[in-house]
């Protein structure tokens, strides 16, 4: 039997030293975890060894990789500055930072990214709790709709008018940058007039403006001015997310030919490790392009949405205040008021 892991699931569990590349002593004795019990550690991409009694002949097992690093490889994200957004139940967006960690000071995580060497890569993460969560929202909870396309169809239809209309769909808290557990959902800019189209566009919408929030800290961390985002997932289907994010972020949105990136990078990993591939550089020749969408959106108006997009964000932190005031839970009155304050120029806080 092999008892082994790779980097990525090892960095997952918070006993593991991504900067030494080792289970972390200081930790273990901490958690009282002997290291006896924890697998050895080797590259995502790599053969750990074969089945015996399963199948008539041994299969190698090659490839691990936890399921938003296989996402990044299955992008071909192998370059520092490549970054990800996958649009599931929620949105992780990674981008690779190359051979040295970079420590956020905006509530990013600092992770390993999957790499095919002891070389470790690594990456910086931030984490949306509610993505693709709040289309099921409207379909099963709210029933404004039948099935996730419609949601597409129902916010073309929107009239003029209704990007002043704003949902942050904290319905468990708002996560990266801002990591608030007590923020609540908010709807703002309600009108007599306003419509079910209106609602749904809003919460398409909210979807790109949460991932925006996490590529702005990224660019504040690194330095690097992004030329484009690469995105997968369920949601990536939806045309007018990705033009609006893609008008938000003021960057190409690219949607591959197989938006499946984490099963595709998972096979990649265990191809090149076998030899079914000879090196990343042919998995790029061969991956299947898709649909570009590209910034259409004027200055004016994209400053104009993120600005009414800010006041939101602060409605629903400052709920977050008057809940902590009167439960008395942890977080502190100075540091919920600092971020609503920073919601008005957005860069995230200092992970916890």
């Amino acid at each position: 039997a092999v008892h082994v892991t790779d980097y990525t699931n090892a960095s997952r569990t918070m006993l593991f030293n991504i900067h030494e590349k080792k289970w972390d002593d200081e930790l273990l004795q901490l958690f009282h975890i002997p290291k006896s019990m924890l697998p050895e550690v080797k590259p995502s991409s790599c053969i750990y060894g074969e089945t015996t009694d399963l199948f008539d002949a041994p299969i190698r097992i090659a490839g691990a990789a936890g399921d938003q690093q296989a996402a990044l490889f299955g992008q071909c994200c192998f370059q520092k500055g490549d970054v990800k957004n996958t649009y599931g139940t929620g949105a992780f967006i990674l981008m690779h930072t190359g051979h040295q960690p970079v420590s956020s000071k905006n509530g990013l995580l600092a992770t390993i990214a999957a790499s095919t060497s002891n070389h470790v890569e690594y990456a910086l993460e931030g984490s949306v709790f509610v993505a693709g969560a709040v289309i099921q929202w409207l379909r099963d909870e709210m029933r404004m709709i039948k099935n996730a396309p419609q949601s597409e169809e129902y916010a073309q239809q929107a009239p003029e008018g209704s990007d002043e209309v704003y949902l942050v769909p904290a319905f468990t808290g708002l996560g990266a940058p801002w990591w608030n557990p007590h923020a609540r959902g908010m709807v703002v800019g309600l009108t007599r007039g306003c419509k079910k189209e209106q609602f749904i566009r809003a919460a398409l919408e909210s979807i790109a403006y949460q991932s925006y929030d996490v590529i702005h800290a990224m660019q504040e961390d690194t330095g690097i001015q992004l030329g484009s985002l690469l995105v997968d997932g369920g949601a990536s289907a939806n045309d007018f997310l990705l033009q609006f994010q893609s008008d938000l972020a003021k960057m190409d949105v690219v949607r591959p030919g197989c938006i499946e990136s984490t099963a595709l990078g998972a096979a990649v990993l265990a191809g090149l490790a076998v030899g079914f591939w000879k090196d990343k550089e042919e998995i790029s020749r061969i991956r299947k392009p898709g649909r570009a969408f590209h910034p259409q959106m004027q200055e004016a108006d994209r400053t104009r949405l993120l600005k009414g997009w800010r006041r939101a964000v602060r409605c629903a932190l400052f709920y977050a205040q008057e809940t902590e005031e009167e439960t008395g839970t942890s977080l502190s009155q100075k540091s919920v008021g600092a971020e609503a304050s920073q919601a008005a120029s957005p860069s995230a806080k200092e992970d916890a």
